[in-house]
């Protein structure tokens, strides 16, 4: 009998991968074992050398739906030896000290067979919140270190009863080595206050039905449920929250249910139903069916809506007997990470839910829930957390690498071995609960992972919280520009190695030159870039002010904009904005501009988004990052566009974007009546002509006919499609970030591509 040893590297714990071999040796006749060694998974193989080489071939194409396998090796010369009949799944073992990185699997929503079981008045399972086996449950959010085993989670506190151990070790059976595996008599319970249990249940649901605010305890953090279709509670939650405009997601039964309320294309639908159970933002339906039509406040001035299907047993529980969409937020303050620990939970939230349903299975590492949304089939991933986190990507990269991210809805990515871990979406790097919460989970993962960076790439900016925690770690760094980290997250992604022509397109982020930059042409590879395009500046009256205060970029570009040949917009068509504002403000301003005091300028495609959305009367004012983009957005609807004045010239040897005759040409039609729509309309389409201009320019001058878009200003659809389009047309590959966030999400894995590549550079 031939013995070999195996070797599965990539995602193979906590995915029903053991006992997926163990089928597979016992369908094949084989013998040996097979364990969870590290963060892989080893064993021997004994019998036949055909059926040996179908075992591995059946490894690497036939695994469980939730694994991903990297590599299958087989190892050590093939001997003859007796070997006992038989096969057996042998405990976990740490060990020697490996150096290939380990793969955390994401948590994953219930399937299908555990919901039949939750559902069946007969299975011992019926309405049991915790319900999971090996191809669904928490896996990211309790795994405390590897080998994956229940030991070394956060349900080695819940010892199995004597049905769930015959379960746990039968090979016959969907929970054969689930590690989450539990039951009403030995698992999690859930409690409202002194309640448990179903009791718990219903006091929640009592509380929603009255008009009430629940914090629920969910995967990887609280979060935040009331009735979506109450416009009282919805407005109260708004308020509790500090949450005035922001859209929030809406978590309904089925799909069907869905569709009712959004239209739904096969790519949307596909998302939803996936283990990974995103929130798809989707359009929604004008006409209202048979389900209840969600409260105005849910998505503010909006078309579109962040849907998402239940992601756990305890959520099906309270849509079943609720029967009715649900907000399903995150449970936190604006601004602040998402609650995990239970006291820490009625410390921030007491001010904000009505009661808490809570449970005893802690939470070992915070993940908020993931966003995606689709243009045709190209697939945005806006937030990369829940489901998605922290599984890897691949990324050209040997010595091992990390990324610290940006400001803005940041993450943080480690690198090895040919894979990148970006870590899950933290929020705004703004204060200090936020930055304790990504150096905890920075730790963790890194812990996890075993990646050990020997380089750590950062923003330019001084001023970012990430960039000063760089600064203060015994590693190499490696200062990363803002916009170049944002083309190279999409070109790594999709595996460009050559040279890139990159666009740009943000809010903002520090150039090379000390200026701030948010609308770039570059020529680019994964080591460096030149700049070879821009838009023109303009000062930020109040520098961080202006940007929640889109009528502080308006002025700023209507009395301060680059003078490029062009005039402004001439005195009396200025005064048909700033008439309608404080003229004391309006003083201020221009006062600031004049001297130049707090004015830094801005070449920024986000913050010329924010100046259109004030001058059409959109948005004076935000309360969330993007907004008056997303509400122009919204006014374009499917209005015709007919193109605004548009004029690029060549400074300093570069192409520039001048956007006075365009915000010239805006005034004037708007003041001889032409609706909103149309003039938003007209304003996107005009941008997306400026760019295919811009580029062709560039590729005249010999730059690579492979375009990366990057940017938080292309999680807009319109924009997005019409570059594409033009682009395409222009006979140009054009790339865009599918599984890496496009806006500043994404900030982090772009950074780490950069330092691998610039440390290969040096070998």
């Amino acid at each position: 009998m031939n013995v070999r040893r195996f070797r599965v590297e990539g995602i193979v714990q906590g995915v029903g991968f053991r006992p997926f071999v163990y089928r597979t040796a016992a369908e094949l006749g084989l013998a040996g074992w097979v364990a969870n060694v590290n963060g892989h998974v080893e064993g021997e193989i004994a019998g036949p050398p055909r059926a040996i080489e179908e075992f591995a071939s059946r490894l690497r194409t036939g695994a469980p739906a939730l694994a991903r396998v990297r590599r299958v090796q087989l190892t050590g010369s093939a001997r003859q030896s007796a070997y006992d009949p038989g096969f057996q799944v042998r405990g976990s073992a740490p060990g020697p000290t490996d150096p290939a990185p380990r793969e955390i699997p994401p948590d994953a929503a219930i399937c299908d067979a555990c919901l039949r079981e939750l559902r069946d008045p007969r299975d011992r399972r019926h309405r049991y919140p915790f319900i999971n086996c090996t191809d669904c449950g928490p896996r990211a959010t309790i795994i405390e270190d590897l080998p994956y085993d229940r030991i070394r989670t956060t349900m080695r506190r819940f010892p199995l009863c004597a049905r769930c151990a015959a379960e746990y070790a039968d090979p016959g059976d969907r929970r054969f080595h689930a590690e989450p595996v539990a039951c009403a008599s030995c698992g999690p319970r859930l409690a409202w206050e002194d309640l448990r249990g179903e009791d718990a249940l219903r006091k929640a649901v009592k509380t929603v039905t009255e008009g009430g605010i629940v914090a629920l305890k969910g995967l990887g953090g609280y979060q935040l449920v009331c009735d979506a279709g109450d416009p009282r509670a919805v407005a109260e939650l708004r308020r509790r929250k500090r949450r005035p405009a922001k859209p929030f997601a809406v978590m309904v039964r089925d799909i069907g249910t869905a569709a009712r309320l959004a239209r739904i294309g096969a790519t949307e639908r596909e998302a939803l139903t996936s283990p990974e159970r995103p929130v798809v933002l989707l359009a929604r339906r004008r006409r209202r069916g048979a389900v209840a039509p969600l409260a105005p406040g849910v998505h503010p001035g909006l078309t579109r809506v962040g849907l998402f299907l239940p992601t756990t047993g305890l959520h099906h529980l309270l849509l079943d007997d609720l029967a009715r969409p649900l907000v399903v937020t995150s449970g936190n303050l604006s601004d602040e990470p998402i609650a995990t620990d239970d006291a820490e939970a009625a410390r921030t939230l007491v001010s904000v839910a009505d009661g808490f349903l809570t449970h005893d299975r802690p939470i070992r590492s915070r993940y908020d829930d993931s966003v995606v949304q689709f243009t045709g089939r190209t697939r945005i991933t806006v937030r990369r957390a829940r489901g998605l986190a922290p599984a890897p990507l691949p990324l050209p990269v040997r010595e091992p690498v990390a990324g610290a991210g940006a400001q803005l809805k940041h993450t943080f990515t480690l690198a090895a071995d040919g894979r990148a871990h970006i870590g899950p979406h933290t929020g705004d790097l703004a204060d200090l609960p936020t930055y304790d919460a990504f150096v905890t989970s920075y730790e963790h993962l890194k812990r996890l992972t075993g990646i050990e960076p020997v380089a750590l790439a950062h923003d330019l900016h001084p001023g970012c919280l990430s960039t000063q925690w760089a600064e203060t770690q015994p590693l190499r760094r490696i200062p990363v520009q803002h916009h170049h980290a944002h083309v190279a997250a999409c070109a790594a992604e999709h595996g460009v190695r050559g040279p890139f022509l990159g666009v740009a397109y943000d809010g903002l982020g520090l150039g090379d030159d000390g200026t701030l930059w948010g609308g770039e042409i570059l020529v680019a590879d994964l080591a460096g870039y030149r700049r070879v395009g821009r838009f023109a500046t303009a000062p930020l009256p109040g520098g961080d002010a202006a940007v929640r205060r889109p009528s502080r970029t308006a002025l700023g570009h209507l009395l301060g904009g680059e003078m490029l040949g062009s005039p402004r917009p001439y005195p009396w068509l200025a005064r048909s904005y700033t008439d309608r504002l404080d003229p004391a403000e309006v003083s201020a301003v221009r006062a600031m501009i004049a001297r130049q005091v707090n004015c830094p300028r801005a070449s920024s495609a986000g913050r010329l988004f924010d100046t259109v959305a004030a001058l059409l009367g959109l948005a004076d004012r935000i309360s969330y990052e993007g907004e008056a983009a997303v509400l122009l957005e919204t006014a374009a609807g499917d209005a015709h566009a007919v193109p605004l004045t548009h004029r690029v010239v060549r400074v300093r040897g570069l192409w520039v974007y001048d956007p006075a005759p365009t915000l010239t040409d805006l005034l004037e039609r708007q003041l001889s009546g032409e609706p909103v729509a149309r003039l938003a309309a007209a304003f996107h389409l005009t941008l997306a002509i400026v760019t295919a201009d811009l580029v062709e320019r560039a590729v005249s001058e010999g730059a690579p006919r492979t375009v990366c878009l990057g940017g938080g200003c292309f999680v807009n659809r319109r924009l997005l499609t019409e570059v594409k389009r033009r682009l395409h047309a222009q006979g140009l590959r054009v790339l865009v970030g599918g599984q890496v966030p496009v806006g500043d999400g994404g900030i982090s894995y772009g950074q780490a591509a950069v330092a691998a590549a610039r440390l290969a550079g040096e070998r």
